[in-house]
């Protein structure tokens, strides 16, 4: 495992109760940061931070709750130091369908999670980074964002909005020493392959070149990377996870 000096920073990941989450914030641990994870599962973040060891902290906090999210980032910053990085990783996969039947209620709930949430985070969040002249930030969106997968229209719209906030984002931070990208992975076999139809998850592994589904572990060391003062001048960009997939 290669080398990243995290040492002093203090990050957030939310989501990091388990899957990517949970595998960024050991490898965010093991260069050296101290590590809030976000989670609105009590049970599985108090599992995590057993698991964590010192350099960790849990809170739960549901990010569509714009007002929990702002007081959740100032009890982090006045308990656990100022907020370096911040992972924006969590969310959901909703149910499967085609448009034309697709629930509207269960289309809000996933842009409500998966967009909306991750747009409070970055606010509150960027807010900081902005006043202290320092940040980073990596949103995990997916390649279905950029490509668009059938029968999961409200998943990849929501996280092709991910997509073109963290531009936004970027070009408006790009003068404060604050770089601003994510990531694009493919389908990882984490605790989200629970809300898919089997039809769905066979789709997606069908569509990757490499013939498997992404390791958290490998996704953990890309975006640890992005977190680190060494990524000083690329932000507003688009990272590929998608074993071969993407087309642009």
């Amino acid at each position: 495992m290669n080398t990243i000096d995290l040492n002093g920073r203090t990050a957030v990941v939310t989501g990091g109760a388990q899957g990517i989450g949970l595998a960024v914030a050991h490898r965010l641990i093991a260069s050296g940061a101290r590590v809030s994870i976000w989670d609105r599962d009590e049970v599985e973040g108090n599992v995590a931070l057993g698991d964590l060891g010192e350099n960790a902290e849990y809170r739960m906090v549901d990010q569509v709750d714009e007002e929990a999210v702002v007081a959740t980032c100032a009890a982090t910053e006045a308990e656990f130091g100022p907020i370096d990085i911040l992972v924006a990783n969590a969310g959901i996969a909703g149910s499967n369908g085609p448009v034309v039947d697709y629930d509207p209620i269960e289309w809000r709930r996933i842009i409500d999670v998966n967009l909306n949430g991750v747009f409070y985070l970055n606010k509150a969040i960027a807010k900081g980074m902005i006043g202290r002249g320092y940040g980073r930030i990596v949103n995990v969106a997916s390649i279905a964002g950029k490509e668009g997968n059938p029968n999961a229209a409200a998943y990849s719209a929501s996280k092709a909005g991910v997509i073109a906030l963290t531009k936004s984002l970027g070009k408006e931070t790009a003068g404060a020493n604050i770089a601003v990208n994510c990531v694009t992975p493919a389908a990882a076999r984490t605790r989200i392959f629970d809300q898919m139809a089997q039809t769905h998850i066979d789709y997606m592994l069908s569509k990757i070149p490499r013939g498997r589904f992404l390791e958290v572990d490998e996704a953990a060391s890309m975006i640890t990377w992005l977190v680190s003062a060494e990524n000083s001048f690329t932000t507003g960009s688009v990272f590929d996870l998608s074993g071969g997939r993407a087309t642009y």
